[in-house]
Order: structure tokens, then C-alpha cells, then sequence
């Protein structure tokens, strides 16, 4: 009787501490970088699919966080997503004609907006829109794509 509550305690514990660590590996991956600034522009983008970006979503450089994503609305009119997002004013020298993409963070990870400069000498600041844009790649999209070109290649031989 003794023995068997303590394999039911020990088997509980091994339990909780397994749904501990998936709660921090979880912490984790998601969400892992804390933006904060204290001073902030607001910028916009449109893009004609986000996938599933979010708000909080991280905003990147060159591989350095620089803003947080902070609304993502559809445009009824021009049929298109509108994602808000706000740059750390120490970044004020980001040119207005930069590129913004929705990138995936590895295979099947989080997306977040990746920026890369462009040439320009005017910088974008409070109110500005990022013209250049390329929408989320949805994985799906590409697999059946991949099937129908695959199928229609067949018929051929």
C-alpha cells in the first residue's frame, strides 16, 4: 500500500515537472525578445497577405529587433492588410524607400516583419508608409502548388 502511493506521488511529480518545462520552453520560443523603448515612431505598411502576424509581433533589421508590430486591420476599401508597427527612435535614419517583408521564424515559427534599407536619403519618420512590400508566404500555398505542377508535369510524359 505504502509503495503504491509513493509511485502515484513520484509518477505525479515527474508529470508537473514535465508540464513545467513545456511551459517554459514555450515561454521561450514565443515571444522571447522584449522590445521596449521609451521613445517611438509609428509607421505603416500594406501588404496584400500577413499570414498570421500579430501585434507584439517583433520588427527586425538585419537580424536586430527594432520596433513591435502594434495593429494589424484590413482595409475594406483597397482590400488589403494595414500592419501599424512602432521603430525605437534611435532608429531614425532608416530609409523611406526601405523593403518590408513578413518572414518566418524557422520552418513553422512565429512571423514577424523583416525590413531591409534602401538607398534613399530621406529617413522614414512618425506617419510614414513603407511602399515597397512582400507579403507572408503561406507554406499550404506553396505544397499545392508544388503538387499541381507536379501532376500537370506527369501528363505530359
Amino acid at each position: 500500500m505504502q509503495q503504491t502511493r509513493s509511485v502515484e506521488i513520484s509518477t505525479g511529480l515527474f508529470v508537473l515537472f514535465g508540464m513545467g518545462a513545456l511551459f517554459f520552453l514555450t515561454m521561450q520560443t514565443t515571444g522571447g525578445d522584449n522590445f521596449s523603448a521609451a521613445d517611438t515612431y509609428e509607421v505603416e505598411a500594406r501588404f496584400t497577405n500577413v499570414g498570421s502576424l500579430r501585434s507584439r509581433a517583433p520588427v527586425s533589421m538585419a537580424g536586430v529587433t527594432i520596433g513591435r508590430v502594434t495593429n494589424v486591420v484590413f482595409d475594406p476599401i483597397a482590400l488589403e492588410a494595414v500592419v501599424t508597427f512602432d521603430i525605437d527612435s534611435r532608429y531614425d535614419q532608416i530609409p523611406d524607400d526601405s523593403d518590408a517583408s513578413i518572414l518566418t521564424s524557422g520552418l513553422l515559427g512565429s512571423q514577424y516583419i523583416g525590413l531591409q534599407a534602401g538607398g534613399s536619403d530621406i529617413y522614414l519618420e512618425d506617419g510614414s508608409e513603407v511602399l515597397f512590400t512582400q507579403s507572408a508566404i503561406i507554406l499550404e500555398n506553396l505544397i499545392g502548388k508544388f503538387l499541381v505542377n507536379r501532376d500537370s508535369g506527369d501528363a505530359d510524359d
